[in-house]
């Protein structure tokens, strides 16, 4: 098969602990990218956390596209332009934010390009950190929310957090879409959004088969954009799930995984040609 675009998720897979791209994974990156090849970020960090990584693999030179927000929005990186953007409504946020207070999880959204929460935590300065994003605290989240958010996300202790996502998708039956990212945190989106239902709008758009694409990951809400690919890839350091669902196991995101990849998948397959 000859594959014709790389999806890769960031934190933990692409970047390393120090959440960098090292210069062996960027080398391979922009090597695929002049052959041809489409590289797409697709993570549940927001727009403005990724673009900076978008600009150092020349994404916009190579006309490819970020996948943010788990999927809810799709940028144009050449342009800048949203191609695709789907957010809960105001009173789904209201809502979220009540099962947050019945199941005792704190919860952040998105206001103005700042990470909103009635609380501060270890949990929300990961995001804080991961981001790069002002934090503003709130006294009262509902007064605060008063137009459409891309989405919210729970957080907690992972043993617990997982325990309110199971009850939640029982509860909710479908009503959204949830995704455990980090395992501290629960993310809510609008209904039938998730990285994989995002890539293939992408893919249709671009003209590229399902089949011809490579998907890498390693958490819960990688898992549906490796289940609709042809090569669907688990890093080393990946869930136990998401390495079941995997085709392929590649190397740990301290050890260059994404090259790991195209030189196996890209590379060396087009010089075997």
């Amino acid at each position: 098969m000859k594959y014709k675009m790389i999806v890769t998720d960031m934190d933990d897979t692409l970047l390393n602990s120090e959440g960098k791209i090292s210069s062996e994974n960027k080398n391979a990156i922009m090597k695929a990218q002049k052959m041809g090849i489409k590289f797409v970020l697709a993570s549940g960090r927001p727009t403005f956390a990724m673009k900076a990584f978008a600009k150092e693999l020349e994404l916009d030179r190579y006309e490819s596209y970020m996948l943010s927000y788990n999927g809810a929005i799709i940028t144009e990186c050449a342009t800048d332009k949203i191609w695709l953007e789907e957010k809960l409504t105001v009173e789904d946020a209201h809502k979220i934010y009540d099962l947050s207070r019945e199941h005792n999880v704190q919860l952040l959204t998105y206001v103005d390009e700042e990470i909103a929460s009635e609380t501060k935590s270890e949990y929300i300065d990961v995001e804080i950190n991961l981001t790069g994003m002002p934090y503003r605290k709130i006294d009262c989240f509902k007064s605060t929310v008063t137009e459409p958010v891309v989405k919210c996300i729970m957080l907690e202790k992972p043993e617990y957090l997982k325990e309110v996502e199971i009850k939640l998708n029982k509860l909710l039956k479908g009503k959204y879409s949830l995704a455990i990212s980090k395992p501290f945190f629960l993310e809510v989106m609008k209904k039938g959004i998730d990285k994989g239902a995002s890539l293939l709008k992408l893919a249709h758009k671009l003209g590229i088969k399902s089949e011809e694409i490579i998907s890498v990951g390693d958490s819960y809400n990688d898992m549906t954009m490796l289940e609709v690919v042809g090569m669907p890839v688990a890093v080393e350091n990946a869930r136990i799930e998401v390495k079941n669902i995997s085709k392929f196991i590649s190397t740990s995101h301290n050890d260059h995984a994404l090259k790991t990849v195209i030189e196996k998948f890209i590379v060396v397959k087009t010089l075997n040609l």
